[in-house]
């Protein structure tokens, strides 16, 4: 199971400039903790169900190459913020997934002007917002790999 599922940011703003209208846009509440990098940012909100607790970690896309050889491109290149999300405490999948879609959907509708990418579980890329292309969630599985790029291509951020 994914620990976390991930929204890739495409922002020219600071992790710590996207952190705070991220939170304020969706409603998160800081978290401290000493673990913390100083380019980090901790949240968590309440689930949809009112049951459970949402962490969202705000953080440079890690995952990122920044110039990839042909056969190492990925969707997610291009989008050097990334927000980690995950449940506390207990572990669903069909829950993480679904409270993630909710942030990239609620994040889509306060920042239309800023490129996004749903990926779960870093292989599977559900969705992508592009402004001016609008926003598509993928039917069948495809990954954020070069081996689908033409399939993601125009809805992502080259």
């Amino acid at each position: 199971m994914s620990t976390s599922d991930n929204v890739f940011l495409a922002s020219d703003e600071s992790v710590l400039e996207v952190a705070q209208w991220l939170a304020e846009a969706l409603g998160l509440e800081p978290v401290a903790d000493a673990g913390l990098e100083d380019d980090e940012r901790l949240f968590r909100r309440g689930g949809r169900a009112g049951s459970s607790v949402v962490a969202v970690k705000v953080r440079p896309n890690g995952f990122a190459v920044a110039d990839p050889e042909p056969d190492e491109v990925q969707a997610i290149d291009r989008y050097p913020i990334d927000l980690s999300v995950w449940i506390v405490g207990r572990k669903d999948e069909a829950e993480q997934l679904a409270e993630t879609t909710a942030i990239f959907d609620n994040l889509v509708a306060a920042r239309p002007d800023v490129p996004a990418l749903l990926v779960h579980n870093l292989d599977t890329l559900v969705s992508a917002h592009l402004p001016g292309a609008g926003t598509r969630t993928f039917d069948s599985p495809i990954t954020p790999d070069v081996e689908d790029i033409d399939t993601w291509r125009s809805w992502v951020r080259t």
